[in-house]
């Protein structure tokens, strides 16, 4: 069984930064994509930034240039980067980590981000 565990949310002024982070752990193997996804009060999760185990990435337009997602393989983590923080990415963040043939698919708690004055 794979499970992840995030950390890093919390309330930050607009224009701030802060740094999300998902260890994973368990029966980790073959190629894999780890992933955040967020959704905000009233609205569909979407998918924030994803990246292989390969480390290719893919961002939502409306992140690119401010968010960097990253990961360390040998630690099973992920981390996202973000910056230039706007009250529109105010949510609930979630990781994902899933295996590329759907082997595994887990999903982490959330982590609350709120960007607010």
């Amino acid at each position: 069984q794979v499970q992840v565990v995030e950390s890093g949310g919390g309330l930050v002024q607009p224009g701030g930064s802060l740094r999300l982070s998902c260890a994973a752990s368990g029966n980790i193997f073959g190629g894999n994509v780890m992933g955040w996804f967020r959704q905000a009060p009233g609205k569909q999760r979407e998918l924030v930034a994803i990246i292989t185990s390969g480390s290719s990435t893919h961002y939502a337009d409306s992140v690119k240039g401010r968010f960097t997602i990253s990961r360390d393989n040998a630690k099973n983590t992920v981390y996202l980067q973000m910056n230039s923080l706007k009250p529109e990415d105010t949510a609930v963040y979630y990781c994902n980590l899933r295996e590329v043939f759907g082997r595994y698919d887990s999903w982490g708690q959330g982590t609350q981000v709120t960007v607010s004055s």
